[in-house]
């Protein structure tokens, strides 16, 4: 019995001994930050291989055949501890607050994916640290980079079941993605705290990086790793944000150009042919369409366009119940003379009577039509001037000149409404196709129409009005005579499309030269220059349409005797008494006797061919008894009036003053105000001196009042003149017909001074 218990006690003993040596080898492991073993590394003795049964070879063979294996066994564990026996809490590493984590990092993604925004780690953060701004460098200078840590916390001190660890470390995962922490007071002061919550002190994440979340509250890195389809739904965006851009702009810029009557809706673009596209032919570039044929046509006559004309019209309207219909006769104008008003500065610029197109400063030499299209240039030209030609008449225009009582206009136009020459900046031809319209919409209000060639190649007279200050270079100086042969050429175009059979009751008078300044050029020249436009205008078919030359400021008894024998060629005189020395000193009373008295003698004396020319009209002439008006003696040239007109001529200047005191009283207050300030008596006046003029004038062929409308000068304006009672209702129906004695308005308080 002893000898067989013995072997038993030495293998007990010598599992003990095993024993005691195996623990004391995992405790050992455990102090230096081992992971526990279940077996000892080089151990003398290695377990035997189990045998399988039949049974369980049959198994195997079973699982094989179906294709599920069961992952292995688990080596059995030692036994867990006890809780007692488990490291404490405060056993656990210490952890800086400001660390994250890996897996921290890689919730944060998760979250930041769910709630759809990008999230930036600190890794991109520290990759991108070179595109911050200068500002935000010195704001948060560079940390030295930290040195990465591979845990957040201390390996459990035990060894457990493989299914049961994962569990714990998932319980452990979701705890910390509830939990919130509660940052220090400090970070709260500093304003690093996230206002994710009331309060705005806690975090998404147990340990909240403040740092990193201060930068991305003030800046957000460009993302370069973008989704393919979020780069393709990005730039696809901003195309289409272009496209509307310039659509809007586009559009916007169309409908500045073409009114709200434009027709241009009916049209087809592409009927405009490449060749004409963005010309005057091009009704798409039209400022205004209003009453104009937008189809396309290139058809000319005369080498002039029809383009913007219906193929109809109706001669049938009449102005008044005075005069007859356009298709029936006029009769005799010596005894049934014309009542009409001119259209001033709308094709040919003047300053006076649109002084905003001329307000620069004096020492950029903007004084007419040359200098201003020289200083805007060509794009600026076009779009400044088809504004002013679209808006400063309108049909309304023709339709009040009708309600007035007058019965004929006379409009102005410049030689580029037909052609341009070297190196002229005027706006060539688009002034042409608003004179075709300004016409028709005379035509529909009754209005026998004048037409008057402004301004000449070279300029007739030098002066603003004619397109260039200065010089003139027509029939004078180097180029006088191709200026006048250029002059030649356009009355051939103009006579040839103005003979057509739709003009023949419409076009009443037709123009020749607009002022020649005859004291500055050969008399004879002129005369003979006429001679040969007469003719030219009459070969061309020209017949209905009186041909009209202008006086030329030589005086009417000299031209007694010249340009005989020309069937229906008509002088004309523009009569004013405020350009002249003399005449601008006499008082109001003196001013309405020289009308009814001296400028009637004047047209009886130029309508007998004994003593003058023969038949004669008055085409301009106005109610203003100063030169005060703003740019009226040209820009920057002051006024006789208050002796301030400084033009560089001795003997026509007026360095002191020339209104009837001749001292320092006069003043250009009074004549420059509104209308509304003026005193009954200064309008009695005006009146009385506007009906002297219509009275005299009507001795000839009749008259022509300057201007229809100004800016800002109601003494030279008819439809202010109307408005402000200065002028008759009806210029056909007047209170004084110069058969009445004249008032002294002194006597009635009005100052000759203003």
């Amino acid at each position: 019995m002893a000898r067989h218990d013995e072997p038993d006690s030495r293998e007990r003993r010598r599992r003990d001994s095993d024993t005691h040596r195996k623990h004391h080898e995992r405790r050992k492991s455990r102090d230096h930050g081992n992971a526990s073993a279940s077996e000892e590394p080089g151990s003398r003795s290695k377990p035997s291989k189990p045998k399988l049964s039949m049974n369980t070879l049959a198994q195997l063979n079973e699982m094989n055949a179906g294709g599920h294996i069961p992952e292995p066994s688990q080596a059995r564990k030692p036994e867990r501890k006890r809780r007692k026996d488990r490291p404490r809490r405060n056993e656990y590493e210490i952890v800086d607050a400001e660390y994250e984590s890996p897996r921290r990092e890689r919730v944060r993604v998760y979250e930041a994916r769910e709630s759809d925004r990008e999230y930036d780690s600190p890794r991109k953060t520290t990759r991108r640290q070179n595109e911050y701004s200068e500002l935000e460098r010195e704001r948060e200078p560079k940390s030295p980079r930290r040195p990465r840590r591979t845990r957040a916390y201390a390996e459990p001190d035990f060894e457990d079941d493989y299914d049961e660890y994962a569990n714990q470390e998932r319980e452990r995962r979701r705890h910390r993605k509830k939990k919130k922490r509660i940052v220090s007071g400090a970070i709260v002061e500093e304003g690093r705290a996230t206002p994710e919550i009331r309060g705005g002190a806690t975090s998404k994440h147990s340990s909240y990086n403040s740092i990193e979340h201060e930068k991305a509250a003030h800046y957000k890195p460009p993302v370069w790793k973008k989704k393919k389809r979020w780069i393709i739904a990005g730039v696809g965006l901003v195309v289409l944000i272009i496209i509307i851009v310039v659509a809007v702009v586009v559009s916007k810029k169309n409908s500045s150009k073409v009114s709200k009557d434009s027709d241009l809706g009916s049209v087809d673009q592409d009927s405009v042919p490449t060749a004409a596209r963005g010309s005057y032919l091009d009704p798409f570039t039209w400022y205004d369409t209003t009453d104009l044929n937008v189809t396309y046509t290139n058809e000319t006559v005369g080498d002039l366009p029809v383009m913007g004309l219906f193929t109809d019209w109706d001669d049938s309207a009449v102005a008044n119940n005075q005069v007859p219909a356009l298709n029936k006769a006029w009769g005799n104008y010596a005894t049934k003379p014309a009542r009409g008003v001119n259209i001033g500065g709308w094709l040919s610029l003047e300053p006076f009577i649109t002084p905003s197109l001329f307000n620069y400063d004096s020492r950029l030499g903007i004084v007419d039509e040359w200098t201003l299209c020289t200083h805007l240039g060509i794009k600026t030209t076009a779009s400044t001037l088809e504004k002013h030609y679209a808006t400063f008449v309108t049909e309304q225009t023709f339709k009040e000149i009708r309600d007035a009582g007058l019965d004929h206009v006379r409009i102005p136009y410049s030689y580029w409404a037909v052609q341009t020459y070297d190196d002229d900046p005027y706006l060539f031809r688009i002034s042409w196709r608003y004179l075709l319209r300004g016409i028709e919409w005379a035509r529909k209000y009754g209005l026998r129409v004048n037409l008057d060639l402004h301004a000449l190649p070279g300029s007739q007279n030098g002066w603003n009005h004619s397109g260039r200050l200065g010089v003139v270079g027509w029939l004078n100086g180097t180029n006088g005579d191709l200026n006048a042969q250029r002059s030649l050429d356009v009355h051939d175009r103009l006579s040839k499309f103005f003979a057509q059979d739709r003009y023949k009751n419409i076009i009443a008078f037709y123009g020749l030269a607009n002022e020649p300044q005859m004291v500055s050029l050969s008399a004879s020249a002129v005369v003979s220059w006429t001679e040969e436009a007469y003719k030219l205008v009459r070969g061309n078919g020209l017949t209905s349409a009186k041909v009209v030359f202008g006086d030329g400021f030589m005086g009417l008894e000299n031209w007694q005797g010249l340009l005989t024998g020309y069937s229906d060629l008509i002088l004309d005189v523009h009569q004013y008494v405020i350009f002249n020395n003399d005449l601008i000193k006499f008082t109001h009373q003196k001013k309405i006797n020289f009308a009814c008295a001296d400028w009637t003698s004047q047209a009886e004396v130029s309508l007998d061919t004994s003593t003058g020319y023969g038949p004669t009209m008055f085409a301009e002439w106005s109610q203003a008894d100063t030169d005060c008006a703003k740019y009226l003696t040209n820009v920057g040239w002051g006024n006789r009036w208050t002796g301030t007109y400084s033009q560089g001529n001795s003997s026509a200047q007026a360095l002191t003053p020339m209104c009837p005191t001749t001292d320092s009283s006069c003043s250009c207050d009074d004549a420059n105000a509104s209308y509304g300030d003026y005193s009954d008596t200064y309008k009695k006046f005006l009146l009385m001196f506007a009906e002297a003029q219509m009275t005299s004038f009507e001795k000839g062929y009749g008259w022509w009042y300057w201007t229809w409308d100004t800016e800002s000068s109601p003494q030279w304006s008819y439809r202010q003149g109307l408005a402000a009672g200065i002028l008759p209702a009806k210029a056909y129906k007047r209170g004084f017909n110069c058969d009445s004695d004249v008032p002294d308005f002194g006597d009635s308080g009005l100052a000759e001074t203003y």
